[in-house]
């Protein structure tokens, strides 16, 4: 199943997706809390309730799409350095030698970071001289859980998203940790769907692409992230309990531009789509600080939902 988030009467809305079409979850009697797909995780649609919203579906149309998850339960969770070439990427433009972790490096984004697919990034060169991607596999947490052991991991994701771990390389590189340079407004847009995990058989067999301005810039597979996910998720919950809801990025591959020999930064007006196969495509524009658009342009849905702009 396919869920997502839309802008719904001056509100919000969880909503079905089937192909390019949507169905506000809010339009079912009883469910006018579900603001977002968290209410889904917690109370999930009946058979009833999919029938009903199937003959409902209409064309995404002017709906705008938001975050999935409009407000998780705590900061969203990123792991750093989870493919060996991104690490060595990082290390030559850094200058140090290039060591695999022996564990996960984690760092936390606010959900103030969050944006929906078409939806605007904002480069402010007040702050930021070196805006960077980073096309990345997120996971949901679906059952909460501490101390979760590495065979039981599995069953406490509830689907898989995309993130654009949105990053100030000089802001990074200025401090001694990330937090800075990766967590302000629109650095994490997140989307288009969650796509329930019973909809990927093998989270490891997964295509990461992330596509600037019509060029290829990251392109590699899953199977050779460094920590798997079972692994990652026994790491974070040692000691923390995860909640319905909880969003964790699995890190991104190489091709970023701060690993170029000569940086090719966003710079307003560039295109990011990240897609990956058997999620879709989450495609966002970077816009100056001074212009930010009150909504974003219609999406058009080409092979996948939320396909790219006009």
């Amino acid at each position: 199943m396919r869920l997502a988030t839309v802008a719904w009467n001056g509100s919000s809305s969880a909503a079905l997706v089937v192909g390019d079409r949507v169905a506000p979850v809010r339009t079912l009697q009883g469910r006018d809390d579900a603001l977002d797909v968290t209410s889904l995780i917690r109370e999930p649609l009946n058979p009833d309730e999919i029938e009903i919203l199937a003959a409902k579906l209409k064309p995404l149309g002017e709906q705008r799409l938001l975050p999935p998850i409009l407000l998780p339960p705590k900061n969203l969770f990123c792991v750093g350095k989870n493919y060996v070439e991104h690490v060595e990427e990082g290390t030559r433009a850094e200058r140090i030698r290039a060591e695999v972790p022996k564990a996960p490096t984690w760092f936390s984004k606010p959900h103030t970071a969050l944006a929906g697919c078409g939806a605007d990034v904002v480069c402010d060169e007040s702050f930021t001289r070196e805006l960077d991607y980073e096309g990345e596999l997120a996971l949901v947490i679906g059952r909460g859980g501490r101390n979760i052991a590495p065979e039981e991991a599995l069953a406490h994701v509830y689907g898989y998203t995309i993130l654009n771990d949105v990053t100030a390389r000089d802001v990074q590189q200025s401090r001694n940790q990330w937090f800075k340079g990766k967590s302000a407004d629109t650095y994490a847009p997140c989307g288009p769907a969650i796509v329930t995990a019973d909809e990927i058989p093998d989270y490891r067999a997964l295509r990461v692409r992330t596509v600037v301005d019509g060029e290829v810039r990251q392109e590699d597979g899953t199977a050779n992230m460094i920590f798997d996910v079972p692994t990652l998720l026994a790491d974070i919950s040692q000691g923390v309990t995860l909640e319905p809801g909880d969003i964790i990025a699995t890190g991104t591959p190489s091709g970023v531009a701060w690993g170029m020999d000569e940086p090719r930064f966003l710079q307003p007006g560039s295109v990011v789509s990240v897609e990956i196969e058997g999620i879709g495509m989450l495609w966002n524009r970077v816009v100056a600080s001074s212009y930010v658009r009150a909504a974003s342009r219609r999406p058009t849905a080409r092979r996948e939902f939320c396909g790219g702009p006009n």
